[in-house]
Formats: structure tokens, sequence, C-alpha cells
């Protein structure tokens, strides 16, 4: 059985330039959820940031992705689950063309990508679970296409903002996006007097804190 569903609307411009300018490892200090586990960059550095567009694969078969890579929009982000199959490749040269010619930005693959060298060439940014030779096939079983997926252990829905740099990859909501961009662009800036403190001798644990537990201990130890 297939099932196509159209893609989300395209998030805001105002939303891209706002996370473009910030960085993943940032929102890390901040929330535990919504970063999908065991993935890895084909290439540093990179950066994108742009709309999910989902598919779910049954393993072995890739056809609904072919069918999805034909209609990706520029600004998207192809978000593939393959139904647990970490080993096989779903991603190669072909499909990297494809999305890269209609102006994907980038994409999230949980399970492995091929024709590493021709996606590189691409200049194409991808996260996955590494590089493989064993591919899936076009075998016409089944497949979806913008439903609700999981990757690496977060679920992503069609038309969630994917963001991505060179520290990892991170799945936020739309609604939220623009007020967690803001919020570690303020805690980005907020640490160029902690610099200029360290440079002057200062100490990193006395400024985020951590000093004070050791502290703690040694009163408790007497």
């Amino acid at each position: 059985m297939f099932t196509r569903n159209p893609s989300a609307p395209s998030i805001d411009e105002e939303i891209v330039q706002a996370l473009s300018q910030v960085c993943t490892s940032t929102l890390g200090h901040l929330r535990d959820h919504g970063f999908p586990r065991g993935l890895v960059p084909n290439m540093r550095p990179l950066k994108f940031v742009g709309t999910a567009v989902t598919v779910r694969l049954p393993h072995l078969d890739s056809t609904a992705l072919h069918v999805a890579a034909d209609d990706l929009r520029p600004g998207d982000v192809l978000v593939v689950e393959q139904s647990g199959d970490e080993q096989r490749s779903c991603f190669g040269g072909l499909v990297s063309f494809t999305a890269k010619a209609r102006g994907a930005v980038g994409a999230v693959i949980d399970g492995q990508i091929n024709d590493i060298e021709e996606m590189s060439g691409y200049g194409f940014p991808a996260y996955s679970r590494g590089i493989a030779a064993h591919t899936t096939r076009i075998a016409g079983v089944e497949g979806s296409i913008n439903v609700p997926v999981s990757v690496g252990g977060v679920v992503v829905f069609p038309g969630d903002v994917v963001f991505a740099d060179s520290d990892g990859v991170a799945v936020l909501k739309r609604e939220e996006a623009l007020d967690v961009a803001r919020l570690l662009k303020a805690k980005e800036e907020a640490e160029g007097p902690s610099r200029e403190s360290i440079a002057a001798g200062g100490r990193i644990s006395d400024i985020s804190g951590a000093a004070k537990y050791f502290a703690e201990s040694a009163v408790a130890g007497k």
C-alpha cells in the first residue's frame, strides 16, 4: 500500500535566517528532546535549515523515496525512516542529485548512504547512520510520503523545522522556532564577556557555577 500526502507549507524565511545564525549545540545545552541519535554528517562544515518532507520505507523498498525526491521544493529537507533497517542505503548519487536539482537543502536518513564521493561532489549535506554499498531496491511493495516518521528516536512530522550544522541535527516545531532562535542567539552572545573574563585569568568553573558544587562537597566532607 502506498500513501502520498501533499507537502506541508514551507517554513518562513525568517525562521531559516534566524536559525542559520545559531548552533545546534547551544540548543543542546537547554533541552534533551528533538535530537535524532546515532546519525553522522557526510561532510563538515555543513549548515542547513529547512522544511521536513518525510518518507517511510519498508526496509529494502525505496519506491516512495524516488517519488518524493521528484516533488521536493526549494528549502525542503528529506527525512527518511527505513522501518528499523539501519544497514541498507536508500540514498545515493542520483537521489542526492535530484534533491539538489529540486532545491532541497539537505537530508536526514535513518539508514546508510552510498555514492559518498559523488554526493560530496554535489555539495549536498546529509545526516545518516553511515556509508554502505548494500542498497535498497525499487520493488513497488509499499511506502508513505508526508506522514509522521521516527528517525533516531525522534518523531518528525511533515512541515517540522530541521535545523542542522556540523555539530548535529535537531527537529523543532515551526511555532516555537523563532523563540528558540532568539533564545539561542542571546545565550551565544552572552559567552563573549565570559571569554574575556577567562582570557584575563577568570575561571570557567566560577562562571558556569560548577565550582560551588565542589565547595559544597568539601564543606560536607568536613
